[in-house]
């Protein structure tokens, strides 16, 4: 029994169909219907339920991929124990934050890739929680407040924030002293949301109104910059603006909660290698790099 019929087949069923399978595994539909049809001769029975929206898991199917995803995951264990120390093959895919997950988090996927050239690296830049079970990532990245579930996860680092301006705006608006003084200035928003700021150890609510939105922090730094209004934004997103002097922090003394940074991970019971160097990396990261740490801190 092919083992790449086995991984092939479990992307299949993870996927709902051969056309998303194909497009995690990188191949075509051909290859991806090839696989799937030697694994059920061989097996003497019908694995999958083709039908126009894509395939259903028949009753063999399920019980089948549960057997098979544990195989691929006992032959990756055994992989990992004989390659030398360091050396990783296979694939990864990786969902991380588009707000700053390519300017600040690529670089470490592309020293990964670098260091381990058998090694494939697919990653999607996205703010959505992907459904990493259900989509077949090997993990994320999540920046903020973390929502109870069943994924395991490892903290990586602290996500520090603060409310900031632009100079002009400062100048023509004048500057919030305190949490109440927002509701009388212009606010640049992700959505509809609330922003939150420590006064001691309370937190106060505010809920600012604004006529310029974005789904993106970096969107909302560059608006902020050009004078649109006041951004509550993390430290890393507005760095390169404050050393530059085009945002400057402000209200100070109300600092947003401290955020943290985690790599997510499907249930199990060792995480696998790759997804252990990954984590290091960042760990690394946030040690290190200077747009981590609170600014003025």
């Amino acid at each position: 029994m092919d083992v790449e019929d086995l991984a092939t087949f479990v992307e299949v069923a993870d996927a709902g169909g051969v056309s998303a399978a194909a497009r995690r595994l990188g191949l075509s539909k051909s290859i991806v219907s090839r696989r799937l049809f030697r694994l059920e001769a061989e097996l003497g029975v019908q694995l999958l339920a083709r039908t126009t929206r894509g395939a259903a898991l028949t009753e063999a199917g399920v019980t089948f991929r549960d057997h098979a995803a544990r195989v691929g995951a006992e032959l990756d264990s055994a992989r990992d124990a004989i390659l030398p120390d360091g050396d990783l093959r296979g694939r990864m895919r990786v969902a991380m934050p588009l707000s700053f997950g390519p300017t600040h988090f690529a670089p470490v996927l592309a020293e990964m890739a670098r260091r381990h050239p058998r090694l494939q690296i697919h990653t999607v830049y996205s703010d959505r929680f992907v459904d990493l079970i259900g989509e077949g990532f090997d993990c994320a990245i999540r920046v903020g407040y973390l929502r109870d579930s069943n994924l395991v996860a490892r903290r990586i680092g602290s996500i520090y924030g603060k409310l900031v301006a632009s100079p002009d705006y400062i100048a023509a608006h004048g500057a919030p002293e305190m949490p109440h003084d927002i509701a009388a200035h212009e606010a640049l928003l992700q959505g509809t949301e609330a922003w939150q700021f420590m006064d001691g150890g309370a937190v106060v609510t505010v809920n600012p109104q604004g006529r310029f939105k974005a789904d993106n922090g970096i969107a909302l730094a560059v608006a902020a910059a050009a004078g649109l209004g006041l951004a509550w934004l993390p430290d890393c997103v507005v760095y390169d603006h404050v050393a530059a002097g085009a945002l400057v922090p402000i209200m100070t003394g109300y600092p947003p909660p401290t955020a943290g940074a985690y790599v997510i991970r499907p249930p199990g019971r060792h995480p696998e290698r790759k997804v252990r160097l990954l984590t290091e990396l960042l760990i690394e990261l946030f040690e290190t790099d200077p747009r981590f740490a609170e600014i003025g801190r």
